[in-house]
């Protein structure tokens, strides 16, 4: 081959080099661009098994052959919240992490703004949580929260779906009379007291359903006594505490934690159980009939002719940590994990709704009942509370989940209780200077 024929043949080769990139969109120049390991810090089981499952890690590094993920699961969100807290003062944060909507204020000065990706554009909840014009992390799924009950247990009790309050509570007396007699360790309303959170959706939700206001908790950081007789969470723990301590919780209502309680549901030693949507996975896990699973929404109105108020929030937000030593690699992985090369496949294998406008989801028939159930629900954006309500959270030692827990023990007296928090409360704003 002569000089000038192989000029050109390298000309040829070039050229066509350089087309093929364009004609990919610039693929693998961007992802040759991108290198390195990142970690990604979660405690959701059932995100663990999809991503076990479906190979998430090698699916990335098919966009991203040059990156690697480590996937670090931790126990429980306990465990993990007490991780991240410690790993935030030691500088050594995940690349990726989850937040809450009452943690992302917690954790605000270590998380980049996502503001610009397409994953929060696309997203239908992220720039509702965002703190001061920042996006810091995008909800992986937009949240609802039901009560679980068996069909067939209401049928032979004899009551029906309730639709306010006092029913609610009814219903819930009359089933642990009728199936209690037979079975000492029959619960009408499982809670799992012994992991304390479990009773979120009365201790947490409670006071916002009953007031409408999903930021009752920034509400309250504004007042100095928003336990007192007539307040929103006077009146929600009131309910919550005569429910608690009516029997309808079994003869060992501290004694059980989540796991033994959504297994004893599933074959149906307990009646009700109040969860969020992702519950509905793990009671399937435990029964291989579930066609007599119902849902309703929580019933806080004492008649009909009041709202039917009905939470909805983000979940899990993924957001990029300032500690990441290669942030742009773990955005390019939160953008990946909201596209349609993986985010389509994993709503579809969980029980919650889709957060994302681009990829919408049906509800599955069983939470549906609960819209069928509630014609006349009336939405409330739930807020966890800002920087303002955390730091007077901390300064009283206030948890509404462990005050759940606390009702059940002897010689709890809720009016002392509520009382003497309405003084740290008025305290720890002085202290702090909150108006």
């Amino acid at each position: 081959m002569t000089k000038r024929r192989i000029v050109i043949a390298l000309v040829v080769m070039l050229v066509f080099g350089i087309a093929t990139v364009f004609a990919s969109g610039g693929k693998e120049q961007a992802s040759d661009g991108l290198s390195g390991t990142i970690t990604f810090t979660i405690w959701d089981n059932n995100l663990n098994d999809f991503i076990e499952a479906n190979d998430m890690v090698g699916k990335f590094k098919e966009s991203y052959p040059n990156a690697d993920i480590e996937v670090e699961k931790i126990k429980d969100d306990s465990e993990y919240w007490n991780s991240m807290k410690m790993r935030a003062s030691a500088n050594q944060l995940p690349d990726v992490m989850f937040n809450k909507p009452f943690t992302l204020s917690r954790f605000k000065d270590f998380l980049l703004d996502l503001s610009g990706t397409e994953a929060a554009k696309n997203n239908l909840l992220a720039s509702g949580y965002a703190i001061d014009g920042k996006i810091l992390g995008i909800p992986m799924t937009s949240g609802y929260e039901y009560v679980f009950y068996w069909k067939d247990l209401f049928r032979e009790a004899g009551v029906e779906v309730p639709t306010t309050w006092p029913q609610f509570v009814e219903t819930a007396k009359k089933l642990q009379q009728h199936y209690g007699k037979n079975n000492p360790d029959f619960m009408a309303l499982g809670v799992g007291l012994k992991d304390e959170w479990p009773d979120y959706p009365f201790m947490e939700f409670m006071p916002a359903l009953i007031s409408g206001n999903g930021q009752n908790w920034n509400t309250m950081a504004g007042q100095d006594a928003p336990f007192a007789a007539g307040s929103d969470v006077n009146t929600a723990y009131t309910k919550v505490y005569d429910l608690f301590t009516s029997g309808v919780l079994g003869k060992d209502p501290l004694g059980l934690g989540n796991d033994q309680v959504t297994s004893l549901f599933a074959v149906k030693d307990v009646a009700i159980f109040a969860s969020g949507d992702w519950s509905l996975q793990n009671i399937a896990n435990g029964t291989d009939d579930l066609s007599e699973l119902g849902t309703f929404y929580l019933p806080v109105r004492d008649s009909e002719s009041d709202p039917y108020n009905v939470i909805v929030q983000g979940d899990s937000f993924m957001g990029v940590t300032t500690h990441s030593k290669n942030p742009e690699l773990a955005k390019a992985f939160v953008e990946w994990f909201y596209s349609d090369a993986w985010y389509p496949q994993y709503i579809a294998y969980v029980s919650s709704a889709s957060s994302m406008s681009n990829f919408p989801k049906e509800k599955d028939p069983i939470l549906a009942e609960a819209d069928e159930n509630c014609p006349d629900m009336r939405l409330v954006m739930y807020d966890g509370g800002g920087d303002a309500f955390t730091a007077i959270q901390n300064e009283t030692s206030f948890d509404y989940k462990k005050l759940g827990a606390q009702m059940l023990t002897p010689a709890f007296d809720l009016d002392k209780t509520l009382s003497e928090l309405n003084a740290k409360w008025a305290a720890a704003r002085t202290k702090l200077g909150i108006n």
